[in-house]
């Protein structure tokens, strides 16, 4: 037991799995083949074989586990491996409070029950002009609690080419039905105009709806509706509005390479009543959904029973405030790692891709590539970037899925029949590691294999 225990690719899933399970799996495994070779006869397998076995089983048990990777696809907000990274400020935030107990929901002054919706409420208002907001736990939970608090049993006016569906199949139509409110679609898909808005009241319209397009843009014969002239037209109405901003800039992107995103400001500013966004997107935090606007608005929102099941807990509001705490530092953005990515020069980037390429053979080639800001921003901007190709007699697609399977699991993309590692999104830190798993990935065999061919042997 002692020798599987301390072998290195077992030894390996300890962190991520427990010396228990892994302790486990070894029992299984070796229960099962002497099984085979008292009761079937089987051949003794060797210690490389009953290794195999084992690191099998605990692979697949990983791979249903939440697990690190290293993130070379270029995607620097990719939706499937989490979004945003957080700052050390809010990891440490975080950590702080989760080991023991906390004035979540208790006013250390009064000495009786407080509001966890209050305390990132200051900052948020301070960062984006608004006079209250609200953090839920995603911003689709925040458009269906303002849906379900405004506009349940009436009508709701959106552009029909604001009509979007996001990622997993989940569209906008859809949630609107599911919260209990009418779809009315203004306009055309291609152009709309402010008498369309006017045309779709009725004596059952409850709210007026600006959405983001997210993952895609319109161009050539089009035409729409300023922000502010619906957040007038809803004044003149008596009617709240609401902009889905999705990914919720709190600063302007154009100092970063991209072209400019709307923010929360320039949305609060335009007299938007509510304005809904993600916290794991450009804002760089946890995953949450953010609200922001007028007090008697956000009022509502906090008295809707609704609430309680959207809560977020103490974690994410302390990794919240801690990022958001960075907007309020001189350079403090560039402490969040979203910001650090978007900021690494081609230069540097070209170097580490460079190095890379050099400690590992001809196999790998330092090259140019092309990165996304991903989660929805900018949907054609391309972020000139460099990173390394693969290119090996094992094929992409079993490099691919090496590298999936490795130390540290690494993704990367396929293209030409190489495969593509990005580094705009890999922290500097962890070039190392990155160095470390692709070596593996191109080896023949794998070096606690190669060790081990003289002394394999039978298991007595």
């Amino acid at each position: 037991m002692h020798r599987f225990l301390d072998e290195p690719e077992i030894a390996a899933y300890a962190a991520s799995l427990g010396a228990t399970v892994v302790k486990a799996t070894v029992d299984d495994v070796l229960a099962e083949a002497r099984a085979g070779i008292g009761r079937r006869g089987e051949s003794a397998p060797d210690f490389d074989e009953l290794v195999a076995r084992v690191r099998g089983r605990l692979a697949a048990r990983e791979d249903g586990e939440l697990v690190p990777v290293l993130n070379a696809t270029g995607v620097l907000l990719h939706t499937n491996l989490g979004r945003a990274p957080l700052a050390p400020e809010a990891l440490e935030a975080a950590a702080a409070v989760a080991e023991g107990y906390t004035n979540l929901e208790f006013d250390l002054e009064s000495g009786t029950r407080g509001s966890r919706y209050a305390r990132v409420a200051p900052l948020l208002c301070a960062l984006s002009g608004a006079a209250d907001a609200l953090v839920v736990n995603n911003c689709a939970a925040a458009v269906l609690l303002v849906l379900d608090t405004f506009a349940k049993g009436r009508e709701v006016v959106v552009a029909r080419g604001e009509l979007i569906e996001i990622g997993g199949g989940f569209r906008l139509p859809d949630v609107l039905a599911r919260s209990g409110a009418t779809l009315v679609e203004a306009g055309t898909t291609n152009k709309v105009y402010l008498r369309d808005y006017e045309r779709a009241l009725t004596p059952r319209t409850a709210l007026l709806m600006r959405t983001h397009r997210s993952n895609f843009q319109m161009s050539g014969f089009t035409s729409g509706v300023r922000a502010a002239d619906i957040a007038a037209l809803g004044k003149r109405a008596g009617l709240p509005t609401l902009e889905d901003l999705g990914s919720g800039a709190l600063v302007g992107l154009e100092a970063f390479g991209l072209p400019h995103e709307r923010t929360v400001a320039e949305a609060v500013a335009d007299g938007i009543d509510l304005v809904a966004f993600s916290g794991d997107k450009l804002l760089g935090g946890p995953q949450a959904g953010i609200l922001a606007g007028s007090s008697s608005a956000i009022a509502r929102l906090r008295a809707n029973p609704l609430l309680r099941a959207l809560r977020v807990g103490k974690a994410t509001l302390a990794a919240l405030a801690a990022t958001l705490r960075l907007y309020l530092e001189p350079a403090g953005v560039r402490k969040i790692p979203l910001y650090a990515m978007l900021a690494a020069t081609q230069a540097d980037l070209e170097r580490r891709a460079q190095a890379l390429a050099a400690e590992l053979g001809p196999c790998v080639r330092a090259c140019e590539t092309t990165a996304y800001a991903g989660g929805g921003a900018a949907p054609l901007a391309r972020l000139p970037s460099w990173g390394v190709t693969v290119r090996s007699p094992l094929g992409a697609g079993a490099v691919a899925r090496r590298l999936r399977a490795g130390r540290p699991r690494t993704i990367g993309r396929i293209e030409g029949g190489e495969v593509v590692l990005d580094l705009r999104a890999v922290p500097v830190a962890r070039d190392a590691d990155l160095r470390a798993a692709l070596a593996a990935a191109l080896a023949e065999e794998s070096p606690s294999a190669a060790g081990r061919r003289r002394d394999a042997g039978p298991l007595g």
